[in-house]
């Protein structure tokens, strides 16, 4: 068997109105709590929300006395609640009919000058092909984009920040290139050494034992051999 649903807001607010119209009394609120569960099936937890709703659309009235809360409704208020209710209903339907007449006097004012005639379409042809024009126009203007004397010269600026930069670069090639060459240099001028020092050591330890040299390169000004600047 399937749940029984719940009552709805409106069907709960309902049905604690007829508490009092039934009644004709004045209640406290731990007085609904108990009678509106049992006689009209509201939900012990949602009475206290129901009434206050009640209270603040002023259906139902609510005096303090003492230290207790107070509430009452009779079917002459509720009545007249319904009656403002419906008066500010109306009110609200004529602004709105005020509303939608001025949008269709306001729509007929911009309809007008703009019936579909001859001259009209004539003119919205025109106009099109202006509107193509210009498009092709500009499309045209991109072509030439390169002639134009602001591109240029942001063009010429490019061109001396390229030509700065490989200036720089070519500075910086030829600055290394130098250290190479020196570096190439020293490390031949040290071989050189290391050969010399080695050959005159060997011919003198040749002599000193009676050896004989069996071939000894020499080296003639040897004071210029300098190292490389």
């Amino acid at each position: 068997m399937s749940k029984k649903k719940g009552l709805s807001l409106e069907e709960k607010r309902s049905r604690m109105m007829e508490i009092f119209f039934e009644t004709k009394d004045v209640f406290q609120l731990k007085d609904i709590e108990k009678i509106a569960p049992k006689t009209k099936g509201i939900a012990p937890m949602t009475v206290k929300d129901v009434l206050q709703s009640l209270v603040d659309d002023n259906m139902v009235d609510c005096e303090r006395v003492g230290t207790s809360n107070y509430f009452w409704a009779f079917p002459s208020k509720a009545l007249h609640a319904r009656e403002l209710r419906l008066e500010e209903l109306q009110k609200q339907v004529s602004e709105a009919q005020e509303r939608k007449s001025s949008l269709q006097n306001a729509v007929g004012k911009a309809k007008e000058g703009r019936e579909d005639t001859t001259e009209r379409s004539a003119l919205l042809k025109e106009l099109q092909a202006l509107k193509d024009e210009q498009i092709q126009l500009h499309t045209e203007l991109d072509k030439y984009k390169e002639c134009d004397p602001e591109v240029v010269e942001q063009m010429k600026k490019s061109n001396a920040v390229a030509k700065e930069a490989v200036s720089r670069w070519t500075g910086a090639t030829y600055t290394l290139e130098r250290l190479i060459l020196r570096k190439i240099r020293y490390i031949i001028f040290l071989k050189i050494i290391s050969i010399y020092i080695s050959l005159k050591t060997y011919r003198t330890v040749c002599q000193r034992f009676g050896f004989k040299v069996i071939f000894i390169p020499t080296i003639e000004k040897t004071s210029e051999v300098h190292f490389p600047s």
